[in-house]
């Protein structure tokens, strides 16, 4: 690979990535509305189906420019590629959505309990990513998100027709390492809450994309941190603990 070949550009992938994500974005409006309460009828394989819907609405615009970039590391056959790339990347969050459905369904059970105890659930989930949002790990898988070059090289050593597959889920799991304690907090806020899906794909692609990805990472956490002192006055921060009806999760 030469230094040409690993500059980022905007190409055919990166559009096609981030139009893929601007159609989960649509089908999540049309289908859900901006109720923020998405009732969880079907269980287990409806909710994943669910979960990988959102998060790929989320995290493609984030990962296109690597996906993108990993696609022009060859001069020929990009398009597959990029298609197994961004499928391994891909798996991995919809993996993530089998710990999210035993969550989910444990923030229900907090939630038809007496409010103080789902105040203090919220109390913790809130903490738990204000703590992580400030650790030296946070920031190293941040870091592998935010060093395109690095991820590259690495991905060059890989061999075997799973490669792409293989780099893309390693991405991935970055990516999830980053960013597992900010999809925590829909815990709190609601599971698949439009607004909350906003807001966290928003700090998301501002941690990984600004060159003030760090600091804003730092701000996240404190901001966290003071929820979770918040909450016990202002109960209605986490509305899916504390009956504040604005999301949920109900099992067939």
């Amino acid at each position: 690979m030469t230094r040409t070949t690993l500059i980022v550009r905007r190409g055919a992938g990166c559009t096609w990535l981030v139009l893929l994500a601007a159609a989960a974005w649509t089908w999540w409006v049309l289908r859900w509305g901006g109720t923020g309460n998405p009732a969880m009828v079907g269980g287990l394989l409806a909710f994943v189906g669910m979960w990988t819907v959102m998060t790929a609405a989320m995290m493609l615009p984030a990962t296109a420019p690597i996906a993108s970039l990993y696609a022009r590391t060859a001069a020929v056959h990009r398009a597959p590629r990029m298609i197994a790339f961004t499928a391994g990347y891909v798996l991995v969050w919809a993996a993530a959505g089998l710990p999210a459905y035993a969550l989910a369904a444990g923030a229900a059970q907090a939630g038809t309990a007496r409010t103080a105890t789902g105040t203090a659930v919220a109390a913790a989930v809130f903490a738990v990513n204000g703590v992580y949002q400030l650790t030296p790990l946070k920031d190293r898988c941040l870091a592998k998100c935010r060093s395109p070059i690095g991820l590259m090289l690495r991905y060059a050593s890989y061999r075997g027709a799973s490669r792409h597959l293989r780099a893309g889920a390693h991405h991935g799991a970055s990516c999830l390492g980053c960013c597992w304690s900010l999809m925590l907090l829909f815990a709190a806020f609601g599971v698949m809450n439009l607004w909350a899906m906003v807001g966290l794909a928003a700090a998301v692609t501002a941690e990984k994309r600004l060159p003030e990805g760090y600091l804003v990472a730092r701000v996240v956490g404190i901001t966290s941190l003071g929820l979770a002192v918040a909450v016990f006055w202002v109960p209605a921060l986490a509305p899916n603990l504390t009956h504040g009806g604005m999301g949920g999760m109900r099992t067939a």
